[in-house]
């Protein structure tokens, strides 16, 4: 079956999280993630209830960080930041795991820190994502986490913050399909800016990226449909993610 726009604009998380973006910028990306119809705004922590309000009637999702960039905060901060977050309206929670921990082996402390975040997402009928950040990871260290993950019901595995020294990569990602049952998706972040990568994550059981490339990725993406270009002034908002 051919794939359609919204087969490819659900499939992007349009990131808005350089500590830098000002009200103004922030609140552009929440309309151009609205205009292009994609999946969810991952928005900068402070400004998760005024995205909320942007995107209430739309079918784009709000979402957030927690514990970013290094998932190195304590587990009840986490707890925290996660209900503070959904008391917003967060929908949707890309927690990064404890970098620090998984480095020193310390599986069940990663555990209970991952544990903390699902639980209280789950708990409110929300969603999480699991940040691995694999290109500080051995594919031992990744694996495991794909195994936490599983047992813990991750709604998504994902490969990257963005902000680290390296992004999704290819290997990477079928290493965590092919590692995760069917309810665990699998999310890309860093170095999908073009149609092109998109669709060949796509291929290979990919179902969410992050992006900031969002309005490039999807005026191609109708470009080869045969649609028209979504109108209006929505311009692109420079990210790491």
């Amino acid at each position: 079956m051919t794939a359609t726009y919204g087969d490819y604009s659900k499939m992007i998380d349009h990131s808005l999280l350089p500590p830098m973006l000002t009200e103004a910028e922030l609140e552009s990306g929440c309309q151009l993630a609205v205009a292009y119809d994609v999946a969810s705004v991952c928005i900068l922590p402070y400004y998760m209830k005024r995205c909320s309000e942007i995107l209430s009637g739309s079918t784009v999702k709000p979402s957030t960080t927690i514990g970013f960039p290094h998932g190195a905060i304590p587990t009840d901060f986490k707890r925290a930041e996660s209900e503070r977050a959904i008391a917003d309206g967060c929908e949707e929670l890309d927690m990064v795991v404890n970098i620090s921990q998984v480095k020193s082996g310390n599986w069940s402390y990663v555990v209970d820190d991952i544990k903390a975040v699902i639980d209280v997402a789950h708990e409110a009928g929300q969603k999480v994502k699991v940040i691995f950040e694999n290109c500080y990871l051995t594919d031992d260290e990744k694996l495991q986490l794909c195994r936490i993950c599983s047992d813990l019901n991750a709604d998504w595995v994902k490969t990257s913050t963005g902000f680290g020294t390296g992004g999704a990569t290819m290997e990477d990602l079928k290493l965590m399909i092919d590692n995760t049952p069917d309810h665990v998706q699998v999310k890309a972040a860093g170095g999908v800016r073009d149609f092109e990568k998109l669709k060949l994550v796509r291929e290979l059981g990919v179902t969410r990226c992050g992006a900031s490339a969002t309005k490039v990725i999807l005026d191609e993406c109708r470009k080869q449909l045969g649609l028209p270009p979504i109108g209006g002034p929505h311009g692109s908002v420079a990210s790491g993610y």
